[in-house]
């Protein structure tokens, strides 16, 4: 009896073990987060600096406003050619080169004596930007298992967020200091986070490649292929037109003309976008890895769209309020799903660069037409009338979605063998592939 018992603790304690070791994420996950959480409040730090900073060197605001959108600009230019060294050096080295030329860049900001220094240095960390953040997603998805991408992409994206909140509030304190300090901060601040991502990943063979010379390389054209990376795409667009884009342009706007309040009301509708995005991510991104990616990118398309619509209809602040809050939740359910979507596509020993690059791309060409499209929709005819467009673009990604293949891996299935082609094709990207030829066999030309 007593050995019965004994063996039956141990086989239990054994159990437990491994159960723990498949739900809990690696530990450089949760270096990435904790950069990501560093990286986002340098954007924050700098964001109440950047556009006085500017005017000091006696340009006007059209000059002004060039400097905050070339950053934009850049890394929308340059996010192929990310994917292309991402795809030639592996994810790890080009994410700290990333920081290293961001951080470079946000130090050369706080020594310009001239606009066009200025304007340079910023374009400079744009490239930057855009190298660690393709090379960002590649890491999670190299290191993450196949059943937890889900959290780890909702655990990154609510660290970026609540760092982008808490960012501009010490910005703030540092600009009444000098508005040279918050680039020098974030720049020094960004050295020691290179520094410290370099010294937890040196040895980690999760985020290295085992044998590069025989991983296979899967193209944004042959993953196109893939009716759920085209949805990816389209929910990324989406998200990139309505949050990054709309709600950043218009809402001020809107609040200003319509609702007749101040800026500390858009301040409040804001952050309550972004209480909702943050409280819903963590909670999506389980849902994701437990029952599938297109439930949760499905309500939370269907809920950006009307959110938004509601924003253009709202004549009293606290429907507006109501309407961001819709807004904001779906917004955080679609990220995790959308992003572990496009990490089962590619699947951890693929090569894609330029598969994650055009996912990023989605999302800054979205920024980046979203407030010119809306803002002329607005002043031709009404704010309701482009946040009704704005909201279709949802709807339109929502129907795109249907449309899709669920991509979660089956509990029981290694996602190193999905992605040679042993696994149902409903759990593969192999539909993105040529037919002549599987995942294995495509080699970098």
């Amino acid at each position: 009896m007593l050995a019965d018992d004994h063996e039956r603790v141990t086989v239990t304690d054994t159990d437990a073990r491994e159960t723990a070791a498949t739900t809990r994420l690696p530990r450089e996950i949760w270096v990435l987060v904790g950069a990501s959480f560093l990286i986002a409040i340098g954007y924050g730090l700098i964001a109440p600096a950047l556009p006085s900073f500017a005017v000091s060197f006696d340009v006007g605001v059209t000059a002004a406003a060039v400097v905050v959108s070339a950053f934009a600009f850049v890394r929308l230019a340059f996010a192929p050619a990310s994917g292309r060294l991402v795809t030639r050096f592996g994810e790890r080295p080009i994410y700290l080169w990333g920081l290293t030329i961001v951080a470079a860049g946000s130090v050369a900001s706080a020594f310009a004596v001239e606009y066009w220094q200025l304007l340079l240095f910023r374009s400079l960390s744009g490239v930057g930007s855009t190298m660690f953040t393709v090379s960002a997603v590649g890491l999670l998805i190299r290191i993450a298992p196949a059943h937890l991408r889900g959290r780890a992409s909702g655990l990154w994206g609510t660290s970026f967020l609540l760092g982008g909140i808490a960012g501009p509030i010490v910005g703030s304190g540092l600009v009444v200091v000098s508005l040279r300090a918050p680039f020098l901060v974030y720049g020094l601040a960004l050295m020691l986070t290179t520094g410290l991502v370099w010294w937890q990943l040196r040895h980690s063979t999760l985020a290295s490649r085992a044998d590069e010379d025989g991983e296979p390389v899967l193209t944004f054209r042959q993953a196109l292929r893939h009716r759920t990376y085209r949805a990816a795409l389209a929910s990324n667009f989406a998200n990139g037109w309505v949050v990054f884009g709309v709600r950043m342009s218009l809402i001020p706007l809107f609040v200003t003309a319509v609702l007749a309040r101040g800026e500390e009301f858009t301040g409040i509708a804001l952050a309550v976008f972004a209480a909702a995005n943050a409280a819903v991510l963590l909670v999506a991104g389980r849902f994701a890895d437990t029952r599938g990616r297109k439930p949760p990118a499905l309500v939370g398309l269907a809920l950006l769209a009307v959110g938004t619509v509601l924003l253009g209809q709202a004549q009293e602040p606290w429907l507006f309020l109501v309407a961001s809050l819709v807004a904001g939740f779906g917004s955080g359910a679609l990220n995790p799903a959308q992003s572990a979507a496009v990490a089962d596509v590619l699947g951890k020993k693929a090569r894609g660069g330029g598969v994650l690059a055009g996912f990023q791309m989605s999302a800054d060409v979205g920024a980046v037409l979203g407030p010119l499209a809306a803002g002329a929709i607005a002043e031709a005819w009404s704010f309701g009338a482009a946040f009704a467009v704005t909201g279709g673009i949802s709807a339109l990604a929502l129907v795109v979605w249907i449309a899709a293949r669920e991509t979660l891996p089956a509990p029981d299935t290694d996602d190193d063998a999905d992605r040679a082609g042993q696994s149902e094709p409903e759990h593969t990207a192999q539909d993105a592939v040529p037919e002549c030829c599987d995942l294995d066999s495509v080699r970098r030309r």
